[in-house]
């Protein structure tokens, strides 16, 4: 059984894994407009190289002879270095690739890349280029690895850039150590600020390390310009200032990127989880047993994020917002209630259900209302998945001798997604469960995680995510242990009259 069972699991991951016809029509249509985008890119480059020069000193007869081949390599060579980029990311990123809007901000990366390149490149120096801004954009916005590879295929075409928008009949050719430079350069500092920034969440602190970007920078100037180096002292100026180039326009594009393309970048999630926050504000404010809920699952959710390898900052904000519909009506849910007065007492079942499972989708709404990443507002939706309300369901059943449709008592899903929502789900869950007890120790906190585990198992709850048995176990013994640090036994202090030892000092 357990043989069929991974068999049919395999065969779900794969399907699910597959590009459609559509998304890889839309793939393609958006490869090609880039691609001719890009080649005029280079056209306008030979154009603007071409101002100014002498007109006797081009042959045009042999310009417009050789003009055609020229052109005809430039797009097999640009193309075959896009198609191996795609390739790339279709076996090492596919899920990359199901979003169309993902394709086009990875051709905008390029495109500004090549575009901050030949200006600067042109109009200030050669050695001023930004070169690791690509990359940059791309571990933030993608990945480590994608951002390697995007590094490279950006320092190719800068290097092809060089070849045919400085062409000989144009007088404005390079030497060639400048042009090979600049390949050395973009493939060394950009891989190198991959590593260096990868990580890091203070954006003070990115700027301090692309400092260290000069060196390689530097290290290659000696080398190749070593007789020119202090004839021309502005190019050890120009390729020591293009790192902090990099970093500071990378820090000035990121937001556009952020908020054009919605993605979550780790500052963007720092911003999020600030208790500044609006929707934070008004968790606060509005429903503070909510949020004091929040924070708990937050920890067990980051604990549980870094001990499975996903992103911990994710985790947290999305633990942080993943109740955000009880805004609607905080005073429906237990946490919020005071006097001890249960406003469900004088409802149905079937309404109380209603209002209850309503806050997955009311807090997925004002997610999106408030314009929050779809990473967040889809944890909001599913970390129920399609689970009975059993409190309800249990209370139903008193009134009725009949059958009772689980369904209609149950959230409307969907079911977790990612990895992500299903460590929302259990967290969620084991915090409200646990702080119910009125044992604590290990032995009953562990049987109760187990339990929830056990039951979003066999309800099938994460049949739509790639969690595996053994980081349920792992997630499991991380919030275990967490919520026997937090619930721990405290020691019974004596009760001790403050007021007559104050007393018995002053006599």
């Amino acid at each position: 059984m357990k043989k069929k069972e991974e068999v049919k699991n395999k065969i779900k991951a794969k399907k699910r894994d597959l590009l459609t016809k559509g998304q890889i029509v839309s793939d393609v249509a958006i490869f090609f407009i880039n691609f001719a985008i890009i080649v005029a890119m280079f056209i306008l480059g030979i154009f603007l190289n071409g101002i100014g020069v002498s007109k006797s000193s081009v042959d045009y007869k042999t310009y417009f002879e050789t003009s055609a081949g020229l052109f005809f390599y430039l797009c097999v060579t640009m193309f075959l270095v896009l198609v191996a980029f795609f390739v790339f990311l279709y076996f090492d990123n596919r899920e990359f690739l199901k979003k169309a809007s993902n394709v086009e901000m990875i051709f905008l990366i390029i495109e500004i890349s090549l575009v901050c390149s030949y200006a600067t490149g042109r109009y200030i120096n050669i050695y001023f280029r930004p070169l690791a801004l690509g990359a940059l954009l791309t571990l933030l916005l993608v990945g480590r690895r994608t951002a390697i590879m995007t590094n490279n295929t950006i320092s190719v075409m800068i290097f092809i850039m060089d070849v045919f928008t400085n062409a000989e009949f144009t007088g404005q050719a390079h030497e060639v150590y400048a042009m090979y430079s600049s390949l050395i350069l973009g493939l060394s500092t950009g891989i190198l600020a991959v590593y260096l920034v990868d990580g890091v969440q203070a954006r003070i602190k990115v700027f301090n390390r692309g400092l260290i970007l000069t060196i390689p920078v530097i290290i290659c100037l000696a080398l190749l310009e070593r007789e020119n180096l202090w004839i021309n002292p502005e190019r050890l100026v120009s390729g020591a200032s293009s790192a902090i180039l990099s970093v500071v326009l990378f820090m000035a594009i990121l937001p556009i990127f952020e908020a054009l393309f919605k993605k979550i970048t780790n500052y963007k999630l720092a911003e999020l989880t600030d208790h500044g926050a609006p929707l934070i504000r008004r968790l606060i404010d509005e429903a503070p047993g909510t949020f004091n809920h929040s924070i708990v699952v937050s920890n067990l959710a980051e604990a549980c994020a870094i001990s499975i390898n996903e992103n911990p900052l994710l985790a947290r904000c999305a633990a942080y917002y993943h109740d955000m519909g009880k805004l609607r009506q905080p005073e429906m849910f237990k946490e919020n209630q005071q006097d001890n007065k249960n406003v469900h007492d004088d409802l149905t079942p079937e309404l109380s259900t209603n209002i209850i499972r309503a806050h997955t989708k009311d807090g997925y709404e004002l997610l999106k209302k408030n314009r929050l990443p779809d990473e967040i507002a889809d944890v909001c939706l599913q970390h129920h998945g399609t689970m009975p309300i059993l409190y309800f369901y249990a209370k139903a059943k008193k009134f009725t001798d009949g059958e009772l449709d689980v369904s209609a008592f149950s959230y409307l899903g969907p079911k977790p997604k990612t990895k992500v929502a299903s460590i929302i789900m259990i967290a969620d869950s084991a915090e409200a469960a646990v702080r119910s007890l009125k044992e604590r120790s290990r032995e009953s906190v562990d049987g109760v995680v187990e339990k929830l585990i056990n039951e979003r198992l066999m309800f099938g709850q994460f049949d739509d995510c790639d969690i595996t048995m053994k980081e349920l176990n792992i997630i499991r013994n991380t919030i275990v242990n967490n919520l026997t640090g937090v619930y721990h036994e405290r020691v019974a202090y004596p009760k001790v009259d403050i007021e007559q030892i104050k007393h018995e000092e002053m006599e």
